[in-house]
């Protein structure tokens, strides 16, 4: 018989360590020393330091008025230049959401005429560019000099199609059919279960919409609602081209009265990303608010963040 005998390697380190009294000795404890990423230092510095420069650029600039851009920025002008582009924006936002929702509904029907007559404005709004499509509308007299809905209304096409007119429709009606589709994606995201239920309960097809569907569907239309929006907001610059005096067209107009082409933009730039800011903290409290049906614990707001760090900063100074 062959006796058995326990041996450790020789490399093999005790687990922990015994005293002359017998006790054992707790073994050291781990440094984690934390990796080093010099290539995000690096990257960061370099990122930095690209930024500074295009910064002194523009600052140093000889021919840049800095100063007129201060002078211009609440100029009565540029104000009601920038209340019209709100409010068409605003009313071309409205139209294409109504307007969205019923050609959604009409692209789920079972009617297969409503459903291809949806199919069709989507494929001719979403397939030609919005600026080709406000040209059409402001020259819409050259086909039809006159408008006659027989005894309801008569006149002639350019007392009809105004500016404001023609950018209310090219916008409007180009954003019906980005969200027909925004629309469709959030009634298809519903389950199906639910509109069978509601039918079971006795409900028809149009309270079921109303009551159940689409209060549902609204947790996902609403972010690119949003979104859509905001950019609603900088293509009404291109409602420049029918001449309606928006913001752009009436920087522009400063501009090349007082040789400020450059400052004249500026101002420009400086109240679009004021107005997209102001409805992007709107979008994001909405967005909050529709997500409250699918999240157990909403995100913190930026001002609860910001009070938890001040509190979090607090505690540690006091202990």
């Amino acid at each position: 018989m062959t006796d058995k005998f326990d041996k450790e390697p020789a490399d093999a380190k005790p687990s922990a360590a015994v005293s002359k009294e017998g006790g054992s000795i707790p073994p050291e404890a781990i440094k984690a020393i934390p990796v080093r990423h010099y290539g995000r230092w690096v990257s960061g510095v370099v990122v930095l330091a690209l930024v500074a420069l295009l910064i002194n650029a523009f600052a140093t600039a000889e021919k840049i008025q800095w100063s007129a851009v201060g002078d211009y920025v609440f100029d009565p002008t540029v104000l009601a230049g920038a209340g019209r582009t709100l409010l068409i924006s605003v009313l071309a936002m409205i139209m294409g959401v109504v307007l969205g929702v019923i050609l959604a509904v009409m692209r789920l029907s079972k009617n297969p005429v409503t459903s291809w007559v949806a199919w069709v404005y989507i494929w001719f709004f979403r397939g030609t560019p919005v600026y080709v499509q406000l040209l059409l509308w402001f020259n819409l007299a050259l086909i039809f000099p006159m408008l006659d809905l027989g005894p309801i209304y008569k006149d002639e096409m350019v007392d009809v199609m105004t500016p404001f007119m023609a950018a209310l429709l090219g916008l409007g009606l180009n954003e019906a059919a980005y969200m027909a589709e925004i629309c469709r994606a959030g009634l298809m995201a519903v389950d199906e279960g639910q509109t069978e239920a509601s039918h079971a309960l006795g409900m028809s097809h149009a309270k079921t919409l109303r009551r159940i569907v689409i209060p549902q569907a609204m947790r996902v239309i609403v972010p690119p609602t949003g979104n859509e929006f905001i950019n609603m907001l900088k293509t009404s610059s291109l409602v420049y081209a029918v001449t309606y005096n928006e913001l752009l067209r009436a920087t522009s107009t400063i501009g090349s009265t007082s040789y400020a082409v450059m400052e004249m933009l500026f101002v420009a730039c400086i109240w679009y990303l004021v107005m997209t800011s102001v409805f992007s903290v709107f979008q994001y409290y909405l967005e909050r608010r529709y997500a409250r049906g699918s999240l157990r614990n909403l995100p913190q707001t930026p001002w609860q963040k910001i009070k938890v760090n001040l509190m979090a900063f607090g505690s540690e100074r006091g202990v």
